[in-house]
Formats: structure tokens, C-alpha cells, sequence
């Protein structure tokens, strides 16, 4: 093994507390999209609304339903999740592996988690007023592209 592969191999393990940070976070963020589904299906429940013919009888209604207010806004914010918990993760990886001050990374990484949650709690929970949702929402970006950024000044060297 090369220096390189190393020093990569001993930043992505236990013993570095970034990488625990980010283990932990990035653990707590798939458990939260995980519990959307459960959310998704919950709105479903109580509001009787069925997307399959052949969950009409477990639902005890006889209309296929696709449109309730509720059920689709807990969908949007699972979507949402999808598409901006995965390159959060995925980056923040990259950035860790890239050897950042440890209290700048920890504090992005729990940053970016806490606004993440927080995101669907004003948006799937308990519904606020924006701008409170944006402002999740554009944390956690601005973090995304900073530690993209980070990340690509970092190996411009290799390419």
C-alpha cells in the first residue's frame, strides 16, 4: 500500500472521530428516511386513500384514491429526502476522506443532519409557514456544495 491509501484507510475508520461523527449522522438520517415510509403509510391509514385496487379491502373503502393533501405531502418530503440526504452523504464522505479540520467537518456534518430534520418536521410533521422549510433546506445545500468544493480543490491534483 502507497502512503495515500494509508492515510485514506486511517481517516475512514473508528479511531478518527469525523468519520464516527459522520457515521453516526449519516445512520440517524437513513433510519429518518426509513421512518418516512412508516409516515407515508400511517397518512394513508388515516385518511383512507389507496393507490393499489387490491388494498381497498385491507382499507376498508371502496375507492382507489391518489390525491389527498396529506399523503402527498409526506410523499414530497420523502422525495425530498431522496434527493438531497443521499449527495449530503455521499459528499460528506468524500470530504471526510479528504482529512478536514476535525471540529469544521463535525460541525458541518451535524449542521447539515440537524437541518435535514428539521426540514421534515416543518414539512411532514407538524407543517410551518416558509420560509422556515427553505432555510433547512438551502443549510444543508450550502453545505453540499462547500464540501463538494472542498472535496474537488482537494484531488484537482490527481485528474
Amino acid at each position: 500500500m502507497n502512503n495515500d491509501t494509508v492515510a485514506v484507510a486511517s481517516l475512514l475508520s473508528k479511531s478518527n472521530p469525523v468519520f464516527c461523527c459522520y457515521m453516526f449522522w449519516s445512520s440517524l438520517l437513513i433510519l429518518k428516511m426509513l421512518l418516512m415510509s412508516l409516515l407515508t403509510a400511517r397518512q394513508r391509514m388515516k385518511t383512507k386513500t389507496v393507490a393499489n385496487p387490491e388494498d381497498l379491502r385491507m382499507m376498508r373503502t371502496t375507492e382507489v384514491r391518489f390525491h389527498d393533501q396529506n399523503v402527498e405531502r409526506v410523499r414530497r418530503a420523502h422525495r425530498n429526502d431522496l434527493e438531497n440526504i443521499l449527495p449530503f452523504m455521499l459528499v460528506s464522505l468524500a470530504y471526510v476522506a479528504c482529512g478536514p479540520h476535525a471540529l469544521t467537518a463535525s460541525l458541518l456534518i451535524r449542521i447539515g443532519a440537524a437541518a435535514r430534520l428539521l426540514h421534515t418536521i416543518v414539512y411532514a410533521v407538524i407543517p410551518l409557514p416558509q420560509p422556515i422549510r427553505a432555510i433547512c433546506f438551502f443549510i444543508n445545500f450550502g453545505i453540499v456544495i462547500f464540501e463538494a468544493i472542498y472535496v474537488m480543490i482537494c484531488v484537482a491534483k490527481y485528474i
